[in-house]
């Protein structure tokens, strides 16, 4: 029998014994104070005017540290809030209190009543009056109650990294307040929220491999969700002049620190818009999310200082492979031969075939991207790897799209949508029978599109990457809450 196995018997015995004084699970505590609250009021009075103000408080939560002296005893409870010591007295709280506080164990969940006072210290304590267990932690708790440092532990079993590492809960609460931030900044600029369909006919709206399910009533196959793109431009076909959408989309493709098969993003329209509209709206948005977090112009993001002066640095799509990358210039940043050999010296393209536009696009993932460290919107893509595009009118071989980078990742993508149907016709059926990270043709958002779709930009931005950048973390995976694990064997 394991260590552990025996510290479960023995808890389980606790639990059993604890019916002597009590319901094992009771659901009738009310809990009416927090421990932030209780310590915002009182924690700035001084010994004597708390002792003064004998406030009585009902709370509850969590005992991560007990140190029993005798007949009295010193615990911290843990709440949604923070943390707060509780001092029991057996001569103030009875005999059959202090048995079944005595019988408490580390990770255990307590409802206390008492009064506040401030111990020698000035540590701000309740005086228990009365105690009830509301729940027995059968199992142990890790070793080291600041944090676990095995990330199987950690992304696998995250109520366990919650409950004893704080840092890592503050990331968790500072990604709710970004995402509410963003979705009121949107609000605020009169934009609607919608909700469109995660399950798909056609796979569409980026290019990526999907994920297949089976619905058994229709007797088709669905795709989940690759971005929600081609159903928010049927909102602005409808009449929407600006939408967003908060999504969770699906990509069947590896895991890293930069990637999980589920995440979340916001896409957004506006009508009667360029990407210039949108290059301008997201830096606001930047600039409204430093305010947020007391980010200055110079910030630290895993030992990169990133400036965020706004604008943000501007660089067309070649202009970036020319400036990042020696052995390409503008003599022959247009030559399929030189663009080959430079990708078969660095193990690029596998040997493939490819266009020049597909080549600068493989050159400029794998050797620009990195360098981009201070926030850069990288412009005018080629039209070829850019299929919901709308052109440049004075070089149809270039796009109104750009992407943001920031510390070398992507963080946002956009622009200015192609309305043309008869021209996304054309761009669908060029890839039709091609690989399937390719979109496929969309029959009735042509149909849609013939029905006439204002002028539109619109933008994705990942936000899962967003907060890794604004809560300085270097994997994904410390920023969702459970992500996704290769099973167990």
């Amino acid at each position: 029998m394991t260590d552990e196995n025996k510290l479960i018997i023995e808890r389980k015995k606790k639990l059993n014994d604890s019916r002597e004084y009590q319901s094992p699970y009771p659901n009738n505590f009310n809990k009416v104070d927090s421990a932030k609250e209780i310590i915002e009021v009182l924690d700035s009075k001084s010994k004597e005017e708390a002792e003064l103000i004998k406030k009585e408080v009902s709370i509850a939560g969590r005992l991560l540290t007990i140190r029993l002296m005798g007949n009295s005893a010193f615990a911290n409870l843990h709440d949604d809030s923070g943390k707060i010591q509780i001092y029991l007295q057996k001569k103030h709280v009875g005999d059959t209190t202090y048995k079944l506080f005595k019988a408490v164990d580390l990770g255990d969940i307590v409802g206390v009543k008492g009064e506040i006072f401030k111990t020698k210290t000035g540590e701000l304590t309740i005086n228990v009056n009365s105690m009830v267990l509301l729940s027995k932690s059968l199992r142990p708790l890790p070793e080291k109650f600041h944090g676990i440092s095995d990330v199987e532990i950690k992304y696998r079993q995250r109520y366990l990294d919650l409950m004893t590492n704080p840092a890592s809960k503050e990331v968790f609460l500072k990604r709710s307040m970004i995402i509410n931030h963003i979705r009121n900044f949107f609000i605020n600029h009169n934009y609607t929220e919608v909700e469109t369909p995660m399950m798909h006919q056609i796979p569409g709206g980026a290019n990526a491999k999907p994920f297949v399910t089976h619905h058994n009533s229709l007797d088709i196959d669905l795709y989940l969700r690759i971005a929600p793109e081609l159903f928010l431009k049927r909102c602005i076909i409808g009449g929407f002049e600006n939408v967003f959408e908060i999504n969770r989309s699906f990509r069947n493709e590896g895991l890293s620190i930069k990637h999980n098969p589920e995440f979340t993003m916001i896409e957004f329209y506006s009508a009667y818009k360029n990407y210039e509209y949108l290059i301008n709206f997201i830096e606001q948005l930047f600039k409204s999310l430093c305010k947020l977090l007391s980010i200055g112009e110079t910030y630290s993001y895993q030992d990169n200082n990133i400036q965020f002066n706004i604008p943000f640095n501007r660089l067309t799509f070649h202009q970036s492979i020319i400036e990042n990358i020696d052995e390409i210039n503008i003599d022959n940043i247009g030559d399929v031969v030189s663009l080959d050999k430079y990708c078969k010296k660095n193990n690029i393209n596998e040997g493939k075939s490819n266009s020049i536009e597909e080549l600068l696009l493989k050159i400029f993932e794998k050797d620009v991207e990195k360098k981009l460290i201070n926030p850069t919107f990288v412009t005018h893509y080629p039209t070829s790897v850019s299929p919901l595009a709308r052109s440049l009118d004075d070089n149809p071989d270039l796009c109104e799209r750009f992407e943001l980078f920031i510390s070398g990742r992507e963080i946002a993508n956009g622009f200015s949508e192609l309305n043309d149907p008869e021209e996304q016709a054309k761009r669908f059926k060029n890839q039709v029978g091609e690989e399937d990270e390719l979109m496929k043709y969309d029959e009735d958002f042509i149909r849609a599109l013939e029905y006439g779709m204002p002028p539109t930009a619109g933008a994705g931005i990942g936000i899962d990457r967003l907060v890794m950048l604004l809560t300085d973390t270097s994997s994904i995976r410390d920023v969702l809450l459970f992500p996704q694990m290769r099973p167990k064997k």
